[in-house]
């Protein structure tokens, strides 16, 4: 599953960071790095972008930037 299918009040723990390159680096130095808790505030009305919460911050993220985050649900 991917940050991107999470809905709003979900949270996940990120697994794995798919993007390559550049867009890697600016996920991880957001914050998004394996092990972390992410929980989705709100999404657009359509669908972009996404707000999420980690740690004590909120980060905007486009859809396509989520997609690239896997997560696995936690309660």
């Amino acid at each position: 599953m991917n940050l991107a299918k999470l809905a709003p009040g979900e949270k996940g723990r990120i697994t794995a960071i798919g993007a390559i390159g550049p867009m890697r680096r600016r996920l991880m130095d957001m914050g998004l790095l394996p092990g972390e808790e992410v929980r989705v505030e709100k999404v657009a009305p359509l669908g972009d972008p996404i707000e999420v919460r980690i740690r004590s911050y909120h980060l905007s993220l486009r859809k396509k930037e989520a997609e690239g985050i896997a997560v696995e649900v936690t309660p």
